[in-house]
């Protein structure tokens, strides 16, 4: 047996986080594949970063906006179209405030907050299947504890 690991068909390991204020959601119009799509704010993890740091970071960098994480929300996992495997980890999260002068991430046209009725009408243009079920299962509650994530520095 071979000690180096065959990395092809290995998930990356996503971040999104759910932020909802006054009966709406945060999201990001985003450029994906030339087209305009909706999503969470959402991202990769960086090595070194735990899943929570890269849930805080991915939403100031893609909204402007500085959050608290709550709770985890579910973790998913789903092929793309491509055959590009994902592991998403959603996070629920509580605005703390905004920085409307920085200047958002590449790719990023706006961030936008959308009722969930407006956001379920959006299902065509939003990114992945992951954007409708992170939602729906946000909506229906589903939180568990943080800790559930541990982060072993």
């Amino acid at each position: 047996m071979s000690s180096r690991r065959d990395l092809s068909g290995q998930p990356a390991i996503t971040v999104a986080t759910l932020v909802a204020d006054r009966g709406r959601l945060l999201c990001v119009e985003e450029m994906a594949a030339g087209t305009l799509v909706i999503n969470q704010p959402a991202g990769h993890l960086d090595p070194g970063e735990s899943l929570v740091d890269a849930a805080v970071r991915e939403t100031l960098e893609e909204t402007a906006w500085t959050v608290c994480p709550t709770h985890l929300v579910g973790v998913y996992q789903w092929v793309a179209e491509d055959g590009l495997p994902f592991l998403r980890f959603a996070f629920a999260a509580t605005p703390v405030s905004h920085d409307p002068e920085r200047a958002l991430d590449r790719g990023i046209e706006r961030a936008l907050w959308l009722t969930p009725t407006v956001l379920r009408q959006a299902h065509a243009r939003h990114r992945s299947p992951l954007v409708a079920r992170t939602v729906e299962d946000f909506l229906a509650g589903r939180r568990y504890p943080l800790d559930l994530v541990a982060w072993l520095p």
